[in-house]
């Protein structure tokens, strides 16, 4: 059974409908290998094994992915009956979601079977994953590195083959960063594309969306196929797709004119391992008939990284507000990480005022990127603008205030423009440096269109699979 470890959800489910695996099989094996990697590496922090052997013993093997366990990024995403503490010591213990979720609810029907859930920073503050309530999440790669965040649990447990696909969400680029970070595709969609609903509609002014972090392009388009869509009272949502995404996975992407950009907006070089990543990506687009000239959207770096500060802070501040009312609790310093409290209080202090020029500052930079794709169907850079940083590189006090907001805008320079626009972006793994470690290449494609996204990265996953690449720690 081990040898379904690094089979992507799409084979997997295959092995069900054709009865050559059984659903409770499949959930067996897979909790094995959690309880026997996860000490190493703390990806799962709330396991749910015995409702998920429940769930398999009256699996349908009709639904699209039958059988296929599956993990929950403890954050948003709520599941009935069970608890819910998005990093943090201020809902652990206190908070049990008393229904699913819209987005939970489909992944159900499109019969994954969810085996608990993943660490996160407190509130998906951070990129990197390493809560005080929880600690810290390590890189399968290399154990003394971090895992990027906020999906750092979810991108650990796939890369480490616990499971061949997990929830994930992206306000700065939590499901791009750890896919970079630990050698996963991460399929950031078009703002809207995934309710989030019943409880939230828009959050943080539409910074932030939910998909999942796989290990094949098939599995991240066709897992979108089985939960896009808009719920009843949703605000917005792009128009559906004329064909499924999965059946762009196989299509040509026609010529295509590509923009190369290495330097990062926020203007702050990148490591010459991400250039490295980056130019070879653009080479073999080239060699694919692609156009490649470097070039990127000229727009407010500074202003941008400022903003999006903003915005975040009041996110931050709701977040604690809402969680404050849904749970009954309080909010006290004692309760929170530094860095959470800082960004708390900074959301309280901010006026309405403030809040919408920050909004109206993200909105110039949106119509900056978006006048890029008049003369380019994608832009392509490096993920992340430094390797995955040993852990606690991230870490905050009072005193390292200043480098700690300096290090956020050097390590995310290129994600940030597509959670401020709302245009979908995906990481591939398309390159290791010397020391083995995953340097993940971005592709942003246009507002609403994750069909070209989905073919190039096809594309270029057939014509440099890294389907055969496993690191250290894993199944």
């Amino acid at each position: 059974m081990d040898k379904l470890a690094f089979l992507d959800a799409t084979a997997q489910a295959e092995l069900v409908r054709r009865k050559e695996v059984t659903p409770a099989e499949m959930v067996e094996a897979a909790i094995r290998r959690i309880e026997r990697l996860n000490p190493e590496i703390n990806a799962v922090i709330t396991p749910l094994f015995e409702r998920a052997r429940d769930a398999a013993e009256v699996a349908s093997i009709d639904a699209p992915f039958a059988g296929v366990p599956f993990l929950l990024k403890d954050i948003v995403a709520e599941y009935a009956g069970t608890p819910l503490s998005e990093g943090s010591a201020f809902l652990a213990g206190h908070y049990i979601s008393p229904n699913d979720s819209e987005l939970v609810r489909r992944y159900r029907k499109a019969g994954l079977i969810i085996l608990g859930k993943t660490n996160t920073p407190e509130f998906a503050l951070l990129p990197t994953t390493e809560p005080r309530q929880f600690g810290a999440c390590r890189n399968p790669w290399d154990t003394s590195k971090t895992t990027g965040g906020s999906s750092g649990g979810s991108t650990a447990a796939v890369a480490a083959g616990m499971v061949a696909a997990a929830h994930a969400n992206d306000g700065g680029g939590s499901i791009r960063v750890p896919s970079s970070c630990c050698g996963l595709v991460g399929l950031k969609p078009t703002r809207g594309r995934n309710s989030l609903g019943p409880e939230i509609g828009d959050a943080a002014n539409g910074l932030l969306c939910d998909h999942v972090v796989t290990r094949s392009v098939r599995d991240s388009a066709a897992i979108l196929d089985a939960t896009a869509g808009p719920a009843p009272g949703d605000p917005y949502w792009p128009a559906l797709p004329e064909r499924p995404f999965a059946a762009a996975v196989e299509r040509s992407p026609g010529r295509l004119r590509i923009g190369l950009g290495i330097e990062p907006l926020t203007g702050v070089p990148a490591h010459p391992d991400c250039i490295a990543a980056a130019e070879s990506a653009a080479r073999l687009c080239e060699e694919l008939g692609h156009d490649v000239v470097e070039a990127s959207p000229s727009l407010d770096g500074k202003r941008l990284f400022k903003s999006f500060g903003s915005v975040w802070a009041g996110f931050l501040c709701w977040t604690v507000k809402d969680w404050a009312r849904r749970s009954g609790r309080t909010p006290d310093e004692a309760y929170f990480e530094p860095a959470t409290w800082r960004s708390y209080l900074h959301g309280e202090r901010l006026t309405s005022g403030d809040y919408l020029m920050a909004v109206q500052d993200l909105q110039r930079a949106s119509r900056d990127a978006a006048a890029f794709y008049d003369d380019y169907d994608i832009w392509l850079t490096p993920t992340l603008a430094q390797p995955p940083m040993p852990l606690g590189y991230f870490d905050y006090t009072p005193e390292t205030r200043d480098q700690h907001i300096a290090r956020l805008g050097e390590y995310t320079g290129f994600t940030l423009i597509a959670n401020a626009s709302g245009q979908p972006g995906i990481s591939l793994p398309l390159y290791w440096n010397a020391d083995k470690l995953p340097i993940g290449v971005q592709l942003l494609g246009r507002y609403g269109d994750e069909a070209t996204l989905i073919k190039l990265a096809g594309q270029l996953e057939q014509a440099r699979p890294w389907s055969d690449r496993k690191p250290p720690v894993s199944g």
